[in-house]
């Protein structure tokens, strides 16, 4: 800095008041010390600046798995939103859920330099008698139901499910026939809920409960299975991967979709306009999903700093999602197949 400001002629404050974006600087002063940081190749120092704010401009990300579509594409939106905002992100994956890696997870916070975390995590592990979250950390939990101890933000998993159920019942199914994610997974839970409650208030039977694992594999198992069910003539599936697998599955076992058997899934990947037929999904907003988080750990740094004392804001923050309609979906047939 001191080679900056010599170089410039002015004093090593100004420089500092430039390299922190500070007002009170001519702009042709500023244009100078600019150009001779980059002469120089002065860069400055992110840690001591850290030190000297208290802040490090950084995010953690604590999440089990890369491997979903949704932990994925949440944590693209997380980055993105998180750079827009000047922040950068710190990932720390978890190797298997439990309550001992979790709590390995918040203690290696205390080794990082971040300013708050995003937890993308079933509740189960959030326990609050068993983890203790660091001091001075500000926490934002996606895709989890607990609302009740930290903020949380997620998608309408429930809503979601309704219009994909009742939109095969309006479109004349008797019934809906459901392949649902993990048990362990509390999106797969909301959205199994909602498929049977939607089922029991329009008076009608719910059919047994076919599960499988995010993967198109899982539904692939499942579709043979279906596919052996002649009076089953829609199904919801829990995600577009295991739609894709029950996709194949029928056309195997000669099932016609959707002639014969409507499907539908859940988060609208990019590819799912692309399956055959085009797949009828549910439409997730990843990227206002990854904004929310961000802006809510955000406004809790911003609290904290101006209000040591400020009450921590609980509670659920749900993105809507929308019904995306293909050729996946339509009428039922006359009458059951006869094979």
């Amino acid at each position: 800095m001191a080679d900056v400001a010599r170089l410039v002629g002015v004093s090593s404050q100004t420089v500092s008041r430039v390299s922190n974006g500070y007002p009170g600087v001519t702009e042709e002063t500023r244009r100078q010390v600019l150009a001779a940081m980059r002469e120089l190749g002065y860069r400055p120092n992110s840690a001591a600046r850290a030190l000297k704010r208290g802040e490090f401009r950084t995010i953690g990300v604590i999440t089990f798995t890369l491997s979903t579509t949704g932990n994925v594409r949440t944590l693209e939106a997380i980055a993105a939103s998180a750079a827009e905002q000047g922040y950068a992100v710190t990932l720390l994956p978890l190797a298997v859920p439990t309550q001992d890696e979790v709590k390995g997870a918040f203690s290696r916070l205390g080794e990082l330099a971040v300013d708050a975390v995003i937890v993308i995590m079933e509740v189960h592990l959030l326990d609050a008698a068993t983890v203790s979250l660091p001091p001075g950390i500000q926490v934002v939990v996606a895709d989890s139901d607990a609302g009740d101890r930290y903020t949380v933000v997620d998608t309408d998993q429930a809503g979601g499910a309704r219009d994909a159920v009742r939109h095969l019942l309006d479109l004349g199914h008797h019934t809906v026939w459901h392949l649902a994610g993990p048990e362990d997974s509390f999106a797969a839970q909301r959205r199994a809920n909602a498929w049977q409650t939607t089922l029991t208030e329009a008076g009608r039977f719910a059919p047994p409960l076919v599960r499988g694992d995010w993967s198109a594999e899982s539904g692939y198992r499942a579709g043979l299975r279906l596919a052996e069910q002649q009076d089953c003539t829609a199904v919801f599936a829990a995600n577009d991967q295991m739609a894709l697998g029950l996709l194949r599955a029928l056309h195997e076992r000669g099932r016609k979709v959707p002639a014969e058997v409507s499907v539908i899934g859940f988060d609208d990947i990019p590819e799912a306009g692309s399956f055959l037929p085009p797949l009828t999904t549910v439409h997730q907003d990843f990227a206002e999903v990854g904004r929310r988080c961000v802006e809510g750990v955000l406004s809790k740094i911003r609290q904290d700093v101006t209000d040591a004392e400020a009450e921590t804001e609980h509670g659920t923050t749900l993105v809507p999602t929308r019904l995306v309609l293909r050729d996946s979906t339509a009428a039922p047939p006359k009458a059951p197949p006869q094979r």
